[in-house]
């Protein structure tokens, strides 16, 4: 089923309406961004067990939860919110991994949300943590870099709109994009 394309211009003027407090803008930005949300889950779980809707619905839930309750919202537009969706995708895999990983260890109890544990296959913790740590790494060498990563890897955006999310150009964020792939390649298979 497909939906009818949306304006990047009305989203954005929702997003204004609701960081200006009318909760109806809410209502009505709902569904015009959800698909979007779950293109982007979709994006970076493809790959996953060849069951993985339930895992992309929940990672989209999630991710919505913490962007749609916050209590002063505050995006500048419509790639701005899909940039912090991304961090938030990012950060629900990264803790569900690390989580994962210390139960293996004998962590002691963990409470674990049935939604969540089906985020991942166990295969893909390590992944997650070793992009993740990768990615710290480069944002300690350059921080734009890791971000264009960020929002390329666990958001899906496209290079003009990361270009709008950092403020430069996009063939600036072309480079990056190129020289970050090469560098986290190398950085991922030298422990190989």
């Amino acid at each position: 089923m497909d939906t009818p394309l949306v304006s990047p211009q009305r989203v954005t003027q929702l997003l204004a309406d609701w960081s200006h407090g009318d909760d109806a803008a809410l209502a009505e930005l709902t569904p015009l961004v959800y698909e979007e949300l779950r293109r982007l889950a979709h994006h970076f779980m493809e790959g996953q067990r060849p069951e993985h809707t339930l895992q992309t619905t929940a990672l989209v839930n999630e991710a919505y939860l913490r962007l749609a309750g916050q209590t002063h919202p505050s995006f500048t537009n419509r790639s701005h919110f899909f940039a912090v969706a991304a961090q938030a995708m990012r950060q629900i895999l990264v803790n569900y991994a690390k989580a994962s990983q210390s139960q293996k260890r004998g962590g002691g109890v963990l409470k674990v949300d049935l939604d969540t544990a089906a985020l991942i296959s166990p295969e893909q913790t390590t992944e997650i943590l070793d992009v993740h740590e990768a990615l710290e790494r480069l944002a300690t060498l350059d921080s734009r870099k890791a971000h264009v990563v960020e929002l390329k890897y666990f958001g899906g955006l496209k290079h003009d709109e990361i270009a709008e999310v950092l403020k430069i150009s996009t063939v600036t964020v072309r480079r990056d994009w190129v020289f970050a792939k090469a560098w986290l390649y190398t950085e991922l298979h030298s422990a190989t």
